[in-house]
């Protein structure tokens, strides 16, 4: 017997961060596909205004590290539209100075987590205050795969605000399951998006291709991972497990792409 899969989310209103490009930006089409209103939240007014006129949601700027502008984004949000029922915490960043222990100074770190862990933190908790009420509503934060093997070539802030997400997610799943809300936590392993570009871009030019190896060897299969929205949803359930998460949860697809020339393996020894 097929299962029809469309239309899961009518009526649902989504807030995705960082919902304008990537990871993000590949939910937001396929809850719009599904039938939810989207809300691009993001730090870019060009992309995100384009992302939302894309999937027919609305855009909304915002700073996921400021308190006042996650609270006016969520409270603004449930006000124009009556509900708030998917809030996808997606927003991070991923900085060039955010690297070994050794070398990586506080303001590099502290920035790392305003933007990774502090806005789960306060972006969750502007949800709940709208979903707690209602008894429903569920929560999805992007962590990393970091959060539970670690890195081979160190970013030290990343890889603490992603476990500190895991965690976070773990807590408050248990917390506030009774009263209806699920919270969940993704941990993507490598999926090309232009923050993984990005920081590709860097490595290679510093010159750096052990450093570049290495990220390659983080990943088990040694292949990255592009976030895609199909066309048509599925009308029947995937025959394939889901990617790894601590919990189910509404999710991307990610369609993985094996490198054709792999680097050779690293010989640096992971701790």
């Amino acid at each position: 017997m097929s299962i029809d899969l469309t239309q899961r989310l009518r009526d649902r209103v989504a807030i995705i961060t960082g919902g304008a490009s990537g990871i993000g930006f590949a939910t937001a089409k396929r809850f719009a596909a599904e039938g939810a209103f989207v809300v691009i939240a993001d730090v870019d007014p060009t992309t995100g205004e384009a992302a939302a006129a894309e999937v027919g949601g609305a855009f909304r700027p915002v700073d996921v590290a400021d308190e006042a502008k996650v609270n006016a984004l969520f409270d603004g949000v449930a006000e124009e539209f009556g509900r708030i029922d998917i809030a996808f915490n997606n927003a991070g960043i991923s900085p060039a100075d955010d690297d070994s222990i050794e070398t990586t100074e506080l303001p590099a770190w502290d920035r790392v987590q305003d933007v990774n862990l502090k806005s789960v933190y306060l972006c969750s908790r502007a949800a709940l205050r709208h979903m707690v009420p209602a008894g429903r509503g569920s929560i999805i934060n992007t962590a990393s795969f970091v959060a539970l093997l670690g890195s081979a070539t160190s970013q030290i802030s990343y890889t603490a605000s992603k476990g500190g997400v895991l965690a976070m997610s773990r807590e408050l799943g248990v917390q506030f399951a009774r009263q209806g809300v699920r919270v969940n936590a993704l941990c993507p392993g490598p999926v090309n998006t232009p923050l993984l570009q990005e920081l590709f871009a860097r490595t290679r030019s510093a010159h750096d291709d052990v450093s570049c190896t290495c990220r390659w060897d983080d990943s088990p299969s040694r292949r990255s991972s592009r976030p895609r929205s199909p066309s048509s949803p599925p009308t029947t359930p995937r025959s394939s497990p889901p990617a790894r998460s601590w919990s189910t949860a509404a999710s991307p697809t990610p369609t993985s792409r094996r490198c054709e020339r792999p680097p050779p393996r690293c010989d640096r020894v992971k701790a």
